[in-house]
């Protein structure tokens, strides 16, 4: 009896099901790609049900499992179809299916692709394309013999002078410099003193005939080239989570069988591993101060400002500020922060080294730049916004600023103190060692374009959570790279062409400057025009003429990387015109 009962709702549902399919049929026909999803799962849900009869000897059940399967096949290709437009794709509904089907009929097209398909591809396509040590990414750079001189020590040591000595003797060198400032000064050096030199930035480039020396900043570091001499500046910086890569891929990549790393002594321990994980012989030369640091107790008080004092802050705004005070109190100051172009820090510096400017406030942008006429140092704050949150200075950071003070040649002692009471802080970062670094950050490369299957968002989120085999190592943090490719979305652009929108040298987190990225973007892929047009702006304030530079910079680079003829004239012209606009604005403070 109860055999029977079931029997009959059985039949009762199968009919209902095969009722149900012509309506469902046309339903699905009428349906936005948008909608289609649920019609999946219901469509899913019916096969389920169906199942449940299997072995019921129900006329026709074969023939309306059939219907009901090539529907839903119907409806889950139009879903991987949109997947692939949407993402720019090419994967194959059969051969997701072939080998995840009941993850396709349990839980649809799309959840099989991502969660299963996707996965398996991609850690085979990793695995061939990025090799388990980042030290194998660069086979030509293994195959040489190359020694490597760490010339490490403290701030103001003397450790770039001496690699650059070396440099200057070699037939075809390289200079690798962590700011556009410092690789000018060191192409200016070289050329004043008879060693012809090529400079190459995100900014420009100059070309002096008869040069086998260059003079550049380290991420334009062409990998390809094959030097006698090589010096990587500030080599610490390979543990920075934004820019480390630039400087670990340097040192791993560089075709060159002599190569100085100049910078702080905390980077010992991960260098030689590194080193010898290559293969490569060192040799360390450490560098100590010829003018001592003298450590001040009494809290610096505003009024005792003297010639050759650098008042240190870490905002735009607090420097500003400071400058302005002393300025109305007829103390004349040199400005230095991050936002500055490198024309506008060079008449600045100008002016501090020339006692046209008597004092210079400055950020911590001074830890890392010319050396400079500073008698004291001075610290104004002890904490800082490192753009996650406020914290206190490291021993590092400490020493790397108060090292600038005491110039060689010009001051028996270098002076540190503070606004405040932060004697007993200042003593026991500049007397501690240096928490070592533990880790070098390293980059995706290009390699990454030649993994099919998945956008290059997406392959880049893979690569960030891929485990790295060798413990010193770490991976960069790409949320300005997934940023960039999230505003460029709409466009659709080949990965080659995100590749090297994802690569130009801006702000990512100015809005102004995106602004003209789209500008840009819509000109010359969605309007086909054969030149861009020029940046513009409007009243000349401090804000918006800073802004403005960093347009001008942008259609630089944005021209050059897609070889787009412009006006190279009009580019120096207005960066002058403009740094010197800012700098008559900073000069009679009118910020």
């Amino acid at each position: 009896m109860i055999k029977v009962k079931k029997n009959r709702k059985d039949n009762r549902e199968f009919k209902q099901l095969k009722e149900q399919l012509i309506g469902t049929r046309q339903v699905v026909k009428h349906t936005k790609i948008g909608n289609l999803w649920t019609h999946e799962a219901a469509v899913r849900k019916k096969l389920k049900q169906l199942s449940q009869m299997d072995g019921r000897s129900i006329k026709g059940f074969d023939n309306l499992v059939m219907d009901y399967r090539e529907l839903l096949d119907e409806i889950s290709q139009r879903l991987l179809a949109d997947y692939n437009e949407k993402n720019q794709t090419q994967f194959d509904f059969e051969e997701i299916i072939q080998e995840y089907e009941a993850e396709y009929l349990s839980s649809g097209i799309l959840t099989a692709l991502v969660s299963s398909h996707i996965p398996s591809l991609m850690a085979e396509a990793f695995q061939t394309h990025f090799p388990h040590n980042p030290k194998d990414e660069y086979p030509e750079a293994r195959a040489l013999k190359r020694k490597v001189y760490l010339h490490l020590g403290q701030t103001n040591t003397g450790k770039t002078y001496q690699a650059i000595q070396r440099l200057k003797q070699s037939t075809n060198g390289i200079y690798l410099a962590p700011l556009r400032i410092l690789a000018l000064e060191i192409f200016e050096r070289l050329n004043e003193e008879g060693v012809a030199c090529n400079l190459l930035t995100g900014e420009e480039e100059v070309i002096v005939e008869g040069a086998h020396h260059q003079s550049s900043t380290v991420e334009k570091l062409n990998l390809d080239r094959t030097y006698d001499v090589a010096v990587i500046d500030e080599i610490q910086m390979l543990g920075d989570s934004q820019r480390g890569a630039a400087w670990t891929r340097a040192l791993l990549g560089l075709r060159c069988p002599e190569i100085h790393l100049c910078g702080a002594l905390n980077s010992k321990d991960v260098l030689i591993e590194m080193i010898e994980d290559c293969g490569d012989e060192f040799e360390i030369i450490e560098y100590v101060r010829q003018v001592p640091l003298q450590i001040v107790k009494e809290p610096f008080k505003l009024s005792e400002a003297q010639v050759g004092d650098a008042f240190i802050l870490f905002s735009k705004r607090k420097v500003l500020e400071l400058a302005k005070f002393y300025r109305e109190n007829g103390i004349k100051a040199s400005v230095i922060y991050g936002d500055l172009p490198p024309e506008v820090r060079k008449m600045q510096y100008h002016d501090f080294i020339n006692q046209q400017n008597i004092i210079l406030v400055s950020t911590d942008a001074i830890g890392m730049g010319v050396n400079l006429p500073i008698r004291r140092i001075i610290f104004m704050n002890l904490q800082k916004f490192d753009g996650e949150e406020e914290r206190w200075l490291t021993s590092q950071e400490v020493k790397q600023i108060a090292g600038r003070a005491g110039r060689k040649g010009l001051y028996e002692v270098g002076y540190v103190c503070s606004y405040g009471r932060g004697y007993s802080f200042l003593k026991e970062k500049i007397e501690m060692e240096d928490d070592p670094i533990q880790e070098a950050v390293m980059g995706p490369s290009e390699a990454i374009l030649e993994i099919e299957g998945l956008p290059l968002k997406e392959k880049l989120a893979l690569w960030s959570t891929t485990a790295i085999d060798v413990e010193w190592y770490r991976k960069m943090d790409i949320r300005d790279y997934i940023l960039i490719l999230d505003k460029i979305r709409r466009y659709h652009l080949s990965e080659e062409d995100q590749w090297r929108l994802m690569k130009l040298p801006m702000d990512v987190h100015n809005e102004e400057v995106l602004s003209t990225l789209f500008i840009f973007i819509d000109s010359y892929f969605v309007r086909g025009e054969a030149e861009l047009p020029k940046p513009c702006h409007g009243e000349e304030s401090l804000r918006t003429l800073e802004t403005y530079y960093q347009k001008v910079n942008l259609y630089y680079s944005f021209c050059k990387n897609f070889d787009i003829p412009f006006d190279l004239d009009w580019v120096y012209d207005e960066r002058l015109r403009v740094s010197e606009r800012i700098n008559e604005l900073l000069v009679n403070g009118k910020y």
